[in-house]
Formats: C-alpha cells, structure tokens, sequence
C-alpha cells in the first residue's frame, strides 16, 4: 500500500510540474501576443485602430468626460471619492509612468498602477525571477522562476487590467538607454536597490525635466520622497557625495522582511498616482520613515534644492551628454550588477577550493574550521565541526582559535608531528579573506580563506547544502 501511494504521488507531481510549465508557457505566449496586438494598433489610425479598451460607442453622450461605462464600473470606488473623481481618473488613464525594477518595490507598485488605471505603464529590469524573490517580490509566480522579471510582471499586470497599456524593456537601465526610455513616461519610479542606480535615474530626470518617485527598503525599515518636483531637490542634492560602500547594503546581504517593501512600494504608488492625477500634497520636500518593528511611521522635513547641486543647481551645465559619458560605478565605488560582490584579497597560497577543503576532510587532515558569518547566519546552515566566530568579534576571541589548534593537533597529529591547519569560511568568501587578513596580522600565517564560501560548497561539493 505504501509502495503504491508513492506511486501515486510521484505521477501526481510530474503532473502538476507538466501542468505548470504548460501554463506559464500559455502565459508567455499571451503576453507576447497581447504586445504584438498593441504594436500593430499604435501604428494605426486613431480613428480607425483596433483597441483592447471599450469601444468609445460605450461612453455614453452629454457626460463629457471619455470614460466608458466599462470604466466608470471598474474605476467606481475611485470615482466616488470627491477630492479624486472623474477629473481624477481622466488624468490618470492619460498618464504615463515607468518602474525601474521588477522586484520587492517595483512589484506593489506594478500591481496597483496597473489595477488604478494608469494609461501607459513600463517596466525596466533585465533579472530572471528566483525562488528567493517570491516572499516579496509578490507580482512573480513560482510559474515563472528561471524567466524574465519583465514578462512575468506584464502579464500579471495584464492579467489584473487588460486595458492598461504595458511596455516591457527586458534590458539593464544605463547611460546609453535611459534618456531614451524615460523620455517616453511622465513620471518615474526608482524601484532599484543600489548607488550607481539612484544616482543615474535621478540624473536623468533631471535632464529630462521628470518628477521621480524614490523608495527604499532594508531590514526592517523603509523610506520614500519625491524628488525633481515642484522645485523640489534632486537626489544629488541631498546626497552631493555616494555613501562608502560598506554603508550600501542590500537585501541579498542584510535581509528584508517581505512586507516592508511592500508598504515601500505601495506608497510609491501612491505618490506617483496624486502626481498624475493632480490630486493631494507630494512627498517633494519631505520624507517618509517606516520602521516595521514600533509600527511607526514619521515624515521629516529634508533639505532644500541645492544651488550648488552639480546636476540641478543654479549654474549646472550637466548636459544629456554629459549624462552618457558619466560613470556612475565609478563614482559611487559599487557596480550596477545585482551579482554579489567577489572580493580578490589574498594571494593564490593563502587561499583553498570547497573541493580542496573536502579532500582534506576526507583524509582526516587535522584541521580548525572557522566560520565568520554572524551568529543567526551560522543558524541557518553551518558545515560540520565548524566554529561561529563572527568577524566583528574576531578580535577578542583570537585565544579561542589558538586552543581549538592546540586541542586538534593532540588529538590528532600526535604521531605525524605536523601542525592543524586552520581554515576560514563564511557565505560568500568576502569576509573570510578579509579575516584571513586580519589573523596573518595577528601571528596565524597559516590560515587560508575558502574561495567563494558556503555558496561554493553548496555548488561545488554538497548540493544538498542549504544556500540563502
């Protein structure tokens, strides 16, 4: 019987895998069709194209306002409220606005744009969808893992309001195509989690004279302004000079709890829907501070335009050429990829391979194992017989390596005479090296970093390894 019920949920679940992969390619190729559809009406007519929007017979004569009865009964709760209304929606559904990241911000802001009525919604990322996006990045479906962020958040989009217009740039926002791309849109939506980024997309907005909508979300906590509105600054402004990169942390390093980009960008989508409806006070001039753990949220005064701002300041001449030819991985210190950052520190002599390392395991080499990652990392997955010592505390538990290599080396090495070896892992292999460092320093030559970390033996040694 056990055998038997087995059996049957194997075939269960090649089923519903076979299932799945029929729908998202059904997905995939409405989703390519439906933009084709759009592509052959805008170079028609006006007055002759096809539209996937109720035919104009439906508005009805004398109200004056363009809104078909289809729209006045999907948009009604919005039209009901007095200080939004049928002026309101009318400017809404005229409106034009880009996203820039298909992720935790961009997703609540992609949906709720889409379902409020925005006449013309882009989407700017050029990630695949990963297994690990899907506890906040709540527009992507496990149907869509290993494909395009961009054409799984459009047919969602799609899927929620089929006469919205959605434009999808499946290609990384650089200097070379971002005059070009948000020059198309009213307004613009920074949904991206690093320096080079918020630097460049506020410089273009700038040039092209485009208020944008700026959110960010870390941890536990979150912020949001407006910015290039209403003479309000500019993200230069405020921030003449980039963070050291040790201060530019993002998700994939620090965490997030799913929800707290979510209430991020459903803000932003907020904001960006008063500035295109004309309805209600911007955020120019102020921020927004979330903090999810007291359930607080406060809005501070920031400061004002700068007259010396390089890009928007009284003298500026920051030209749009001037915007191709800046490097903005340069001036920030940190590159524009989401890939994580691969430090190269040590020479070749003091490092080791995960698969190195496992042959010495193997061989019952005498050994000491440790891992810097900080202590709730070291909870989530740890490599037998490894010790926590975080780097931060490196300094003040240098004795305890010490014994660790006293103990190991009689137990073990007692009749070959060699010393235990001592190794350093941590997820990556960033702060391995950087702690491989600090022990040379301290009298522990011997110490090799193990390359690329738990991320490597996860790869390279054991597949069952947990990654995170």
């Amino acid at each position: 019987m056990e055998s038997n019920n087995r059996v049957d949920a194997s075939r269960i679940l090649r089923e519903i895998e076979s299932l799945k992969a029929t729908k998202s390619n059904i997905e995939h190729r409405l989703s390519v069709l439906e933009a084709q559809f759009r592509d052959i009406n805008d170079e028609k007519d006006g007055n002759n194209s096809v539209s996937l929007c109720p035919p104009i017979s439906n508005v009805h004569s004398g109200l004056g306002h363009g809104l078909s009865s289809d729209m006045i009964y999907r948009y009604s709760r919005q039209l009901l409220l007095p200080s939004f209304g049928v002026q309101g929606q009318s400017n809404l559904l005229k409106s034009s606005i880009l996203v820039v990241g298909a992720g935790g911000l961009g997703s609540p802001a992609l949906f709720y744009l889409a379902a409020c009525g925005v006449g013309r919604l882009g989407i700017v990322d050029h990630d695949v969808v990963e297994l690990n996006n899907l506890h906040r990045q709540i527009i992507h479906t496990e149907a869509y893992i290993g494909q395009s962020k961009v054409e799984s958040a459009a047919a969602a989009c799609r899927s929620i309001n089929s006469t919205v217009q959605i434009v999808e740039h499946k290609e990384a926002l650089r200097t070379s195509n971002a005059l070009e791309i948000l020059s198309k849109y009213d307004i613009v939506i920074d949904a991206t989690d690093n320096a080079p980024s918020r630097y460049l997309i506020s410089d273009c907005c700038v040039v092209l004279r485009k208020p944008l909508v700026s959110g960010a979300a870390l941890g536990l906590e979150g912020q949001l302004t407006v910015y290039n509105y209403n003479g309000g600054p500019c993200y230069r402004c405020l921030f003449p000079t980039p963070p050291p990169t040790t201060a530019c942390q993002r998700c994939s390093d620090s965490g997030v709890l799913g929800v707290v980009p979510g209430i991020i960008g459903c803000l932003q989508a907020l904001e960006a829907i008063k500035i295109a409806s004309a309805v209600g006070d911007s955020l120019s001039g102020r921020m927004l501070l979330f903090d999810a753990l007291s359930a607080r949220i406060r809005t501070v005064k920031i400061r004002g335009r700068s007259l010396q701002c390089d890009v928007c300041g009284e003298n500026s001449v920051f030209t749009p050429q001037q915007f191709r030819d800046f490097d903005y991985e340069k001036f920030t210190q940190s590159p524009l990829s989401t890939a994580p950052l691969k430090l190269n520190l040590l020479a070749s002599d003091a490092r080791i391979s995960s698969k190195e390392y496992n042959e010495k395991v193997v061989k019952g080499e005498a050994r000491v194992l440790v891992d810097v990652r900080p202590a709730h990392h070291f909870k989530i997955v740890s490599l037998p017989q490894s010790m926590n010592i975080p780097f931060s505390s490196l300094e003040g538990r240098l004795p305890e390596i010490s014994s660790a290599l006293k103990e190991e080396e009689e137990r073990k090495c007692t009749k070959t005479g060699s010393g235990a070896s001592l190794y350093v892992i941590c997820r990556r292999g960033n702060d391995s090296q950087r702690a491989v460092q600090y022990l040379h320093k301290m009298g522990f030559t011997s110490a090799k970093d193990i390359i690329g970390g738990l991320e490597s033996w996860a790869h390279d040694v054991d597949p069952n390894c947990p990654t995170y």
